[in-house]
């Protein structure tokens, strides 16, 4: 008992990585005011809990603004055109929800729409993530977004169930609980997030090698 209540026993360290996530999502809340900077926001978010994750965070407040700053270019274009996406996909799933005619061409749209709106919702949970951990261009960094999302498919399906219950909870439940909001989601969709891009990591070391020594 004494050392699950000791400074370093799992009880302080749970209680500490909470804390954590209310700070880093009020930074993230602050940050992603003007809107525009939603995306280097959410990058700076999702570096910090990738390291808070291996235990490695160091000082919150400086990792997170190191991030803001070095990711702020790329991640403010990836969050543009997600935007626009976004919006482009919520005016059709408005225009099929109303038009509910029952022939071939509303069926099939509808088809496509859901499809596509799966996929943006896939992108959505991993890009940033990404673009926290790797430099890559920003189409590449859509392509393995999805590929990652379809591969490792019950990780993207946690990751949805952990954002949906985190919106429940807000809206229908306990309103105050939006203290740790986007922060903790971050910081549990982390844990499920660090293996698969250690492998990710791995996986580019192993091709840089190879094609060196070809």
């Amino acid at each position: 008992m004494r050392n699950v209540l000791s400074h370093d026993g799992p009880l302080m360290s749970f209680i500490t990585k909470i804390t954590y996530s209310a700070y880093l999502n009020i930074l993230w809340l602050v940050c992603c005011l003007p809107v525009i900077t939603i995306g280097a926001s959410t990058t700076a978010l999702f570096y910090v809990t990738l390291k808070v994750a291996k235990n490695e965070e160091g000082n919150l407040t400086k990792s997170f603004f190191h991030s803001f700053k070095e990711n702020f270019r790329q991640g403010t274009i990836i969050w543009l055109i997600l935007l626009t996406v976004g919006i482009i996909l919520a005016v059709d799933g408005y225009v099929f929800y109303h038009m509910r005619f029952e022939n071939a061409f509303w069926a099939v749209g509808t088809a496509i729409f859901v499809v596509a709106a799966v996929a943006y919702a896939i992108i959505l949970m991993y890009i940033f993530p990404l673009l926290a951990r790797f430099d890559n261009t920003v189409k590449a960094m859509f392509k393995n977004s999805i590929m990652l999302g379809m591969r490792f498919l019950l990780c993207t399906v946690i990751m949805a169930v952990i954002y949906f219950v985190m919106a429940f909870v807000v809206i229908n439940i306990f309103t105050p609980f939006i203290v740790f909001g986007e922060g903790l989601c971050a910081l549990l969709c982390s844990y499920l997030l660090s293996n698969i891009l250690l492998l990710c990591q791995e996986k580019m070391e192993e091709n840089d090698t190879a094609s060196q020594e070809g």
